[in-house]
């Protein structure tokens, strides 16, 4: 009696979350109201699944459908997953005979095209130089994903090698995907790297998204098309069969439209791997319930600080600066306990520190020329019979697709030439360093010295500091550019830079590993503020639920 009595309330309390979410359109199967595919969330596609108002094949055909109606304009998907339909047939068939795995069972994700999946689809980082090439197995968080039911229906378009190859190309353009833009402004730069996973999730081409980030890949494109994106301490999402960049900083996580969502995948995605050592440094053996910690007061007496000294005023920024320091009174009205200034320590070593930017950081490159051979000496099958730095690089400079000289390779040139290789002193020396600079002098020594829970900064400024050192971020929603706001473009004048519009979000730091803690803040600032929907995308897909039934 106990059990019916908790399922009811359960029942309901998922029927009024769903009630809560615009809809469009009426099931033919049942007669009841079905989600808008732009606001709906896993809860809400959980619920329709499972009250029978529409299927996971219905939701793979409208992801698809809407994929389909935005991509020759915006380039988001590079390629979609041929078995989707079939697979989420298979698991329509599990909910059938009483089987749900979880949160995530027949929920349609996309994922970035460096992260590796041992399907129908390839995985090339956007190059033609991985054009048919085989993995012996899933990277182990598709690996996750697939396990805990959900379908990954496409890979979504990028900046190039996650924007490790040029210093001369643009945010979200690929050889094989062509030129991403966001949806809100026509022809806006979307940020990078994981330009696709950010437009995707935006407007709804999937229910989430997953992207990596070395520096910024996950943060700015999530900031910059309205977001939430949780950027992991590296180590606590195994990296295996991703392409890699660094095997210091990389790190893949979600990006999604509700913290809620972010919370569902990062609990399936966290934790131990043998094939990535760096996740032995996990310091708990259970992964925490990340979901569990998007509760009503998750802001009354938390420790927040302010890095002041870290945070630039521009002539452009001051929408981003306003609405920032408007945040520190909606955090104290939430019952935050600010620190402000809770300064970096050593800042200025820091921005003397040549390791600072991933561009210049020799720990990266030599990281890059390990790894980047590694991952193509993994392959089962490599077409191109690429083994190396040199060799990618006299493909890249010879394949006219690849857009070179145009686009430069400037940046493996400078990484072929390093003399410092990993485990060698030099390294392990600027490794230090790196760690030093990363956190004594920045993030963790702040939160020390004032006793702290978290420190918060404009997500267009937070990359930089917890990359070098691993220290998780997360990025909410804050605000758009008004109406005022001039528009730029690029150098190339491809994509527009600065527009009205444009949003921007609010970045928690905390220490390593304690993304429990930065979750439960975020998802109250969330919870009070709704930032998302203060403004809309000029261009959301019109297919729906209802066009596919």
């Amino acid at each position: 009696m106990a059990f019916i009595k908790i399922a009811a309330v359960v029942s309901a309390l998922l029927a009024l979350a769903a009630a809560s979410t615009p809809s469009h359109g009426v099931s033919p199967k049942n007669g009841k109201p079905l989600p808008d595919l732009y606001y709906a969330t896993i809860d809400d596609l959980q619920w329709g699944m499972a009250d029978g108002t529409f299927s996971s094949v219905d939701l793979v055909n409208a992801y698809l459908g809407r994929i389909a109606e935005t991509n020759p304009l915006l380039h988001a998907v590079i390629e979609t997953n041929p078995d989707a339909v079939s697979i989420a047939a298979s698991l329509d068939a599990e909910r059938a005979n009483g089987t749900v795995r979880g949160p995530l069972h027949g929920i349609p994700i996309i994922v970035k095209d460096n992260v590796g999946t041992f399907d129908k689809m390839n995985t090339t980082a956007g190059s033609f130089s991985l054009l048919g090439a085989t993995l012996p197995r899933d990277a182990t968080i598709a690996a996750k994903l697939k396990a805990a039911g959900a379908i990954i229906i496409g890979k979504a378009n990028l900046s190039q090698w996650a924007n490790y190859r040029s210093t001369n190309s643009t945010n979200g353009w690929t050889s094989r995907g062509g030129q991403t833009s966001s949806a809100y402004y026509p022809l806006l730069d979307p940020s990078g790297s994981s330009s696709g996973p950010g437009v995707c999730s935006s407007i709804g081409l999937a229910a989430a998204a997953i992207g990596t980030e070395t520096s910024g890949s996950i943060i700015s494109p999530s900031s910059r098309n309205s977001l939430t994106g949780i950027k992991p301490s590296v180590g606590l999402t195994s990296r295996y069969n991703i392409v890699p960049i660094s095997q210091t900083q990389d790190t893949p996580g979600p990006m999604t439209r509700t913290m809620k969502d972010a919370a569902y995948i990062l609990s399936v995605i966290a934790g131990v791997d043998s094939y990535d050592n760096y996740t032995s440094a996990i310091p708990f053996t259970t992964t925490p319930d990340y979901v569990a910690a998007c509760t009503p007061g998750g802001l009354k007496g938390a420790k927040i600080g302010i890095p002041r000294n870290a945070i630039s005023v521009s002539a452009t920024n001051g929408p981003e600066i306003a609405a920032f320091n408007a945040s520190i009174e909606v955090l104290k009205s939430l019952g935050a306990i600010i620190t402000d200034p809770a300064n970096f320590p050593d800042l200025a070593g820091y921005k003397n520190f040549s390791g600072a930017g991933y561009a210049t950081d020799p720990v990266v490159g030599a990281d890059f020329v390990a790894d980047i051979a590694n991952y193509f000496n993994g392959l089962t099958y490599n077409p191109n019979n690429i083994h190396d730095i040199n060799a990618l690089i006299n493909f890249t400079m010879n394949y006219p697709a690849e857009d070179y000289p145009d686009r430069n390779v400037a940046t493996w040139q400078q990484d072929a030439n390093l003399t410092i290789k990993i485990g060698d002193a030099a390294y392990f020396q600027a490794l230090e360093l790196q760690y030093y600079y990363g956190s004594n002098a920045t993030i963790l020594g702040a939160l020390e010295q004032n006793g702290l829970d978290a420190l918060i900064i404009p997500s267009s400024q937070a990359p930089g500091y917890a990359s070098i050192a691993g220290y998780p971020i997360i990025s909410v929603p804050l605000g758009y550019y008004p109406p005022t706001t001039n528009v730029t473009w690029n150098s190339r004048n491809t994509l527009v830079s600065t527009a009205p519009n444009v949003p921007f979000g609010l970045s928690f730091y905390s220490r390593r590993f304690d993304e429990e803690t930065i979750v439960k803040f975020a998802c109250a600032f969330e919870a009070a503020t709704n930032h998302r929907d203060e403004s809309l995308p000029y261009l959301r897909p019109n297919v729906q639920l209802i066009t596919v039934m």
